[in-house]
This record gives C-alpha cells, sequence and structure tokens, in this order.
C-alpha cells in the first residue's frame, strides 16, 4: 500500500547521501518529490529515478538554501510543479569536520550555515501552508555526535545542536495546527564517503586524517559493531511522515546500533 499517496514531500540535500536514500524512500511509498541541492548536478537524473521508483510526480530545484531568498525560491518552484508541500524534510547540510582551534571564521560560518540556517530558512518558508492545510510533518535530520561528542566535531555539534533544538520549540507552538516536527538523529552512517574512507589503504587514512581505521571506530564504539545503513534512516523519516506518526512530536529519535541511548 502505498502510505503516502497523495502527499508532496520536499527532500534537502537530496542530491547524493542520506538525503538521496530519503527521496527514494518516500517515493517507493507514493508520495510526490521536490528535491533540492546547492549543486544541481545529477538531480534531473535523480528525478527519472524517483518516477521510476513510484513518485507518481518529481521535480527539482538547485538553490543554497542557506539564503533566504534561495529557501523562498524552492517554495515558489514546489508551489508551481506541486501546489503545495505536505512533508519536508530537512536534510541539507555537510560541516567542515576539524580540531576547534583549527577552524577559521568562514568555516564555522560555512558549518553554520550549511546545516541550522538551511533548516531554520526552509522551515519558515513551508510552515505557513502547512498552517493553512492543518497538516504538515516537518522532519530534520540531525547528529548523535550533538550527544556523544565525537572528535573534531565541536563546530558542526554546534550547528546540529540547533537543529536539535528547534523543533521542540517549533512543536510546542504549532501542536494545534496539525504540523509535528521531529529530528532523525544518525550515528555513524555508511555514506558514500564513509564507503571510501573504508579502503585499507594507508593513504586513504592520510587523506582523512584518521588515526583509527572505521571498522575499528564501528567494532569499540558501537555495540552492534556496524554504521547504520542509510535505508534504515529512510525508513524511519518515512515513518514519521505518514499519517499514522501525528502524536510523535518535538523528539529527536537516534539510530546508532545503541551507540548512544537515554
Amino acid at each position: 500500500m502505498a502510505r503516502l499517496a497523495g502527499r508532496v514531500a520536499v527532500v534537502t540535500g537530496a542530491a547524493r547521501g542520506i538525503g538521496k536514500a530519503i527521496a527514494t524512500r518516500l517515493a517507493a511509498e507514493g508520495a510526490a518529490l521536490a528535491i533540492s541541492d546547492v549543486n544541481g548536478g545529477g538531480l534531473e537524473a535523480l528525478c527519472a529515478e524517483l518516477r521510476a521508483a513510484g513518485a507518481p510526480a518529481a521535480s527539482f530545484h538547485a538553490a543554497d538554501l542557506s539564503l533566504e531568498e534561495g529557501a523562498q525560491a524552492l517554495l515558489q518552484a514546489v508551489q508551481q510543479a506541486h501546489g503545495h508541500c505536505d512533508i519536508l524534510v530537512n536534510n541539507a547540510g555537510g560541516g567542515v569536520i576539524r580540531p576547534f582551534l583549527e577552524h577559521t571564521p568562514e568555516t564555522l560560518r560555512q558549518t553554520i550555515d550549511r546545516n541550522l540556517w538551511t533548516t531554520i530558512w526552509c522551515t519558515r518558508a513551508f510552515l505557513p501552508g502547512m498552517i493553512a492545510r492543518q497538516f504538515g510533518r516537518v522532519i530534520n535530520i540531525g547528529a548523535d555526535s550533538v550527544h556523544t561528542g565525537t572528535y573534531s566535531h565541536a563546530g558542526y555539534n554546534a550547528a546540529k545542536g540547533g537543529v536539535h533544538a528547534l523543533v521542540t520549540g517549533l512543536a510546542f507552538e504549532f501542536a494545534k495546527e496539525g504540523v509535528t516536527f521531529n529530528v532523525v538523529s544518525p550515528g555513524g552512517v555508511l555514506t558514500e564517503d564513509l564507503q571510501a574512507m573504508m579502503s585499507d589503504d594507508p593513504e586513504t587514512l592520510q587523506k582523512y586524517r584518521m588515526s583509527v581505521h572505521p571498522r575499528e571506530v564501528a567494532r569499540r564504539e558501537i555495540p552492534a559493531q556496524r554504521f547504520t545503513e542509510m535505508r534504515e534512516v529512510a525508513a524511519y523519516v518515512a515513518f514519521l511522515a505518514g499519517d499514522e506518526a501525528g502524536a510523535v512530536n518535538g523528539q529527536i529519535h537516534s539510530i546508532n546500533g545503541a551507540q548512544w541511548m537515554m
């Protein structure tokens, strides 16, 4: 059964990785898709893949969503292509990961802009329409490093911590409007980048400035002794996007193989 049939989903940062996996899963659940990324390369091809996966319609719009005008331009593109948005997945992100004192003002701003401001501007753009229809699902992609304190992630965690905190205030403020706000907070995810790091080539370890191989990290730090698959993150997002998740609101949902628990 197409659980999301008749719904329109917007997924940001969808050109690759977790965002692409989420868009593909929502398409398989029957949602129409609007995808966006700061880099437009590959978005058109992905739209064809989404239609093949079951999406009744798919559109794309390349934009810098860390700017208010970029988010507003995406809103206009979605309205033109689909009329409205029911599900907003704020996945756009990617920070500069480095020891805190090695950051520059520019790299810190990039990290905050890519993660927190993209989420703020897109939520502000699409929320009024959801309120008007008395239905909406806003799902932010966070990071469990906010809790675990992973090395070199202080700047990134500052941004993702804001992404986490945003939903609690929004859920409290708009619960009566039929709109829910949640965070899906992965631990280590086997993205394309992490897969590249899994090489045993010493040059790869040096390239990514890793002193410990990722497989050893998984063995030592994750009780499941493996990284989370992108499809597992996408499946959880799909659940939160559905009608049956209407009472789930203002929560941080960790997906981490029991690496961190509360």
